[in-house]
């Protein structure tokens, strides 16, 4: 039930047969000569090239949507680069020494802000955050946050300032609930009619009532793009300052506005070459034309290596098999090909990972492991070898050969031919091509799919040609832990997280793997409150996906977005929204 935009939603709109570039470019640069007047330095200009579906922060589907909800959403607290708690609605990060943090780890106290108000004047008090958990955890709501709280028991307030979390069991990673881009909560008197299954009817999704520096005053719904048989949305988003914000004189800004839509490269050239925006997130092109654009002088490129791996999925369902239902990928039917730990293996081999980080030069780093932040995470028992001679070596060792002799592996009368997608996006398309090359040399017949990002990354049920339907063999994406502690990363894993028809495809598990030996590892990190041994479990959680060949790893990957020259405090962390601190960016003289 999450709020995403329709063809029906959509009034005074227009269906094009172009691409999303082109119609962005158009939209870009509509907004006129960046910076050339009052009006220009009083307005800050933010680009998503993933278009967003929702404002609301618990619907939200990844960075698209995190970014711009951030802007009007704050949690208790947040962490900065360093893995350091910052504290947003809290007074004050609790302790073991100030009593706040159960010796048993068992619930933790936070003590709020006073005289904090929603941007509607209504007073925030701890029956906000209380709601805001109730929100989050009811299955008819179908949160996307519900894992950071999985482990809670109850929350309540002691007081209007004070909140107390209690834990199901010992919990070592206490400072997740209520904090980072998970953590934000929502007003109970503007969300209290629609903490049911008429959470996605909400007015709020779209118009924020929150605590945050700048609310969102209209969320326009643009052009409609036809892209195959998808529907591609743009939307332009203005903010305007919070009149309640608690901090008044921080803000730099009259306005901000957020345009989303495109692709990857079109957002480059408009903070990199054009100065039409401030701000573009996620700039997955090849180094080589960032450092292009980057010699005109305008903007910049700001890696964030932090958690994200650009990673294979590999689906341990068949997707091409139906149940009754009509469901695919369904647990039902294994994978005809990836069920076999000796073609997955063989897959791993067959990838050139030092050529595909090529591709990303000063952004990319090929990558051994899932886990990879923060560092004391990393593990050093895994590596990773291109070895074509290995990976025909295990195919025939499998029994895939090709009997009749059309250049195409077979077994049983079954060819193996997988069917590989992921988004649009230049970077992702050359490292489809070079996995491809590589597995079609082997006698692998491979179909390269390629979706739009605002569709493939969807939250909605309305296509199955997302992630988490999961509806190929192969798919490539980028994922990793938001906050310090791995843990609800490291869940995407268990048995019981497996994505499927019966909860909406809202769990993690989307490649459907299940090992029972990782399960029991998963259960002994919630309860393990030594960090050193806690530590172990989770590399050593890392190593069985890793050795199991439960997925392949390609590149470690930095957050890279572009940020224009005169716009100073910036200060992004792997571990929020990159528009966490924004009531700090200002325009440089």
């Amino acid at each position: 039930m999450k709020p995403t935009l329709s063809v029906g939603s959509i009034v005074r709109s227009s269906v094009h047969l172009v691409s999303a570039a082109a119609l962005l470019m158009v939209l870009v640069a509509s907004a006129g000569p960046a910076r050339s007047d009052q009006l220009d330095r009083d307005t800050l200009r933010l680009l998503l090239w993933q278009a967003p579906t929702t404002l609301n922060p618990h619907f939200a589907d990844g960075g698209k949507d995190q970014i711009p909800s951030r802007i009007s959403y704050e949690p208790l607290a947040s962490f900065d680069r360093k893995g350091n708690l910052v504290l947003f609605l809290a007074a004050e990060v609790p302790t073991l020494e100030n009593g706040e943090v159960a010796v048993d780890g068992k619930s933790v106290v936070w003590k709020l802000k006073q005289g904090v108000k929603w941007s509607d004047g209504e007073p925030f008090t701890a029956k906000d955050v209380v709601f805001t958990y109730r929100y989050i955890t009811n299955p008819d709501v179908e949160s996307t946050s519900g894992d950071n709280y999985k482990i809670v028991d109850n929350v309540e307030a002691l007081d209007d300032l004070t909140v107390k979390v209690t834990f199901k069991r010992s919990n070592p990673a206490w400072a997740v609930p209520f904090v980072g881009v998970r953590g934000m909560i929502l007003p109970e008197h503007v969300f209290a009619a629609y903490n049911n299954s008429n959470a996605a009817a909400a007015p709020a999704n779209f118009a924020p009532v929150g605590t945050g520096p700048y609310i969102a005053k209209e969320f326009r719904k643009e052009d409609v793009l036809v892209i195959g048989e998808d529907v591609v949305n743009t939307i332009k988003i203005f903010y305007e300052p919070n009149p309640f914000y608690r901090d008044a004189g921080k803000r730099h800004f009259k306005r901000v506005t957020l345009q989303g839509g495109g692709d990857a490269t079109v957002a480059a050239k408009a903070v990199l070459r054009d100065g039409v925006v401030d701000y573009s997130w996620n700039l997955q092109v090849d180094d080589e034309t960032l450092k292009e654009m980057e010699a005109k002088g305008v903007g910049k490129v700001v890696p964030l290596f932090g958690a994200y791996v650009e990673r294979i999925a590999l689906n341990f369902s068949d997707p091409n098999k139906e149940t009754a239902d009509g469901e695919r990928s369904s647990t039902q039917f294994a994978n005809p090909f990836f069920s076999d730990k000796l073609v997955r293996e063989a897959f791993a081999y067959a990838v050139d990972r030092d050529k595909i980080a090529a591709l990303y030069g000063r952004t990319g780093q090929p990558a051994s492991n899932l886990l990879v932040a923060p560092t004391r995470y990393s593990s050093q028992h895994t590596s990773y070898k291109f070895d074509l001679s290995k990976a025909a070596e295990l195919l025939d060792d499998a029994s895939w050969v090709d009997s009749d002799k059309n250049g195409i592996r077979d077994k049983n009368g079954i060819e193996l031919s997988v069917v590989y997608q992921t988004s649009v996006n230049p970077v992702r398309q050359e490292t489809q091509e070079i996995v491809s090359q590589a597995l079609e040399s082997l006698g692998v017949h491979v179909e390269k799919k390629t979706i739009d990002s605002s569709v493939f990354f969807s939250s909605t049920n309305e296509t199955t040609n997302t992630s988490r339907q999961f509806y190929a063999d192969m798919e490539e994406y980028a994922h990793g832990n938001k906050v310090p502690d791995p843990g609800a990363e490291m869940s995407a894993w268990i048995c019981s997280e497996i994505a499927q028809v019966k909860n909406g495809w809202s769990s993690k598990n989307i490649s459907r793997y299940c090992n029972g030996a990782y399960d029991a590892l998963y259960e002994r990190s919630t309860i393990e409150m030594d960090p050193q041994k806690r530590q172990e479990i989770f590399i050593e959680m890392n190593d069985l996906l890793v050795h199991d060949f439960a997925m392949i790893p390609l590149v470690h990957w930095a957050d890279t977005s572009g940020i224009a020259h005169d716009i100073g405090g910036y200060d992004p962390t792997s571990w929020d929204s990159e528009t966490w601190n924004i009531a700090d960016w200002y325009r440089k003289l």
